[in-house]
């Protein structure tokens, strides 16, 4: 038997391989003593999933270690020293090699804006346009975006690259361009008539400039009110040499605000408050779950395109490193290590984490109102009609009851989501909630869990991240969460969600 199957075999019953450090020994041992551990005598738990015998391991021809001066890729750890360059994972790598490459780059719910070369440059196609989104699972909400999207197209490209991106206004209104952080010639800039002419509706122009830098930038309309309607979108420059450690997922997720009043699907552009907010042009609980391996090193660009809000980015399960922004990536020593970190309009930052804690965790702006969807003042009659509670202050048992049927034709307002009558979606919304791959597995009832800048960074098992998005097999509502308590959590105390 190889070294490698030692050591697998060392992994899965907790017996003593030379090729594991102390440390790693006690993680295989806490796996082991936990797998197959049985939830509760609950009809209604899902079955087991997977392999149930599966322990945290390290992927074939790999030559990353399972810990490095106390930090634990697959268990929760800080580290010895904090002084030292693992302490929280920080120069700890990911199973990828530098030799691969970048890491694709995925900006759930929107698509890469195409190329072709053409006499050495690559050539991009970027289309301004009235484009419709939807929020939530049935409400459309009318916009400006790029390429029939809102947020527009990523655009990728390399360090080194010279780029020729042809823009032809479908707006019906002038428009420009802005690459937002490039060092270019002046004449490209897009900064509106300061450095070009309008770009007329139906007409064209081409920006054509060498891309000497790499990191985490964006493009937008340089006119206000457009991009108040939304006009941004990625513009990724993956470095000649890969960052160092190298990352095994690179996410991008753009956090927008919109005042859309309750009979509208218009924003109003001048508001100085926002009633809703979308990460990728989606609102959660429609935001789609970010997914990794147990044991990946992940990095997330977060962008903060809201027209005046800044939001503290919070991470649930982990603690990150902030790694960069969008002028540059940071050298290692100015790295900082957060679980909330604050990105104010018109950032980007870069956080990077080992997803050493399994589960659905949730990664969301920590403003409270920007927590849920729809913060507008309240449609139809007030909650007890006609009822001067001032002589109820003294005593509040008196006070009368509070009607909650909200019905009747004064809560029929159109346009509304949810009606403002609570929290209930139809059969055919929930069925748009759950068609997505990336949800499969999660508790039946995690749509009331996130709402508004919030969305979800699912670390899986390797076995059950097969299970969820390279299978066809059918996985039960709650399923692959109850299978990672059973491996990691506490069984005795698993609750399964209540029914819809």
């Amino acid at each position: 038997m190889s070294n490698r199957d030692d050591r697998r075999q060392f992994l899965k019953v907790g017996s003593i391989a030379a090729a594991v450090s102390v440390a790693g020994n006690a993680l295989a041992q806490d796996a082991a003593q936990q797998q197959n551990q049985p939830l509760p005598e609950d009809p209604k738990a899902p079955e087991p999933v997977g392999q149930p015998n599966a322990a945290p391991d390290l992927p074939e021809g790999t030559e990353v270690e399972a810990e490095m001066e106390g930090f634990s890729r697959f268990k929760p750890s800080r580290g010895n020293d904090p002084d030292s360059p693992y302490y929280l994972g920080k120069m700890m790598p990911g199973f990828r090699p530098a030799a691969a490459g970048p890491a694709p780059f995925e900006a759930p719910d929107l698509t890469k804006l195409p190329w072709k070369m053409v006499d050495g440059v690559k050539e991009f196609h970027l289309v301004p346009q009235a484009v419709q989104r939807e929020f939530l699972p049935g409400y459309f909400m009318n916009v400006y975006g790029y390429n029939g999207s809102m947020p527009g197209p990523t655009i990728e490209v390399n360090q080194g690259d010279r780029v020729r991106i042809v823009v032809t206004n479908e707006l019906p209104e002038d428009t420009f361009v802005h690459w937002h952080g490039f060092e270019l010639p002046v004449q490209y800039d897009g900064a509106a008539t300061l450095t070009q002419n309008p770009i007329k509706p139906g007409g064209t122009m081409v920006y054509e400039f060498d891309v000497h830098e790499e990191g985490t930038f964006f493009y937008h309309s340089h006119v206000a009110m457009q991009e108040a309607f939304g006009q941004v979108g990625w513009f990724i420059v993956h470095p000649r040499k890969v960052f160092n450690p190298p990352v095994d997922r690179d996410f991008g997720l753009i956090f927008q605000n919109f005042h859309i009043d309750p009979t509208q699907t218009v924003s109003d552009s001048w508001a100085m408050d926002w009633s809703w907010h979308t990460i990728n042009g989606r609102s959660g609980p429609l935001t789609t779950p970010m997914v990794c391996k147990h044991g990946e090193r992940v990095r997330v660009r977060l962008l903060n395109f809201a027209p005046m809000q800044h939001h503290p980015i919070h991470l649930h399960g982990h603690t990150f490193w902030v790694t960069g922004h969008e002028g540059a990536r940071a050298p290692s020593t100015a790295w900082i290590p957060r679980n909330n970190s604050l990105v104010g309009v018109a950032q980007a930052t870069d956080f990077e984490f080992i997803a050493n804690n399994p589960g659905d965790w949730i990664f969301h702006c920590h403003m409270i109102h920007h927590m849920m969807n729809h913060m507008v003042r309240q449609v139809g009659p007030r909650i007890r009609e006609n009822v001067n509670v001032d002589r109820y202050r003294a005593d509040t048992t008196t006070r009368p009851a509070v009607d909650f049927t909200r019905q009747g034709p004064a809560w029929d307002t159109p346009g509304y989501p949810q009606k403002m009558q609570g929290m209930e979606r139809t059969m055919a919304q929930m069925q748009r909630l759950w068609q997505r791959r990336e949800t499969r597995g999660m508790r039946a009832n995690y749509p009331m869990a996130v709402k508004g800048l919030m969305t979800v960074m699912r670390v899986l098992p390797d076995d059950l991240y097969r299970l969820v998005m390279e299978s066809d097999q059918p996985v039960e509502k709650g399923a692959v969460f109850a299978e990672i308590v059973r491996r990691f959590g506490d069984p005795e105390r698993y609750q399964d969600a209540p029914p819809m």
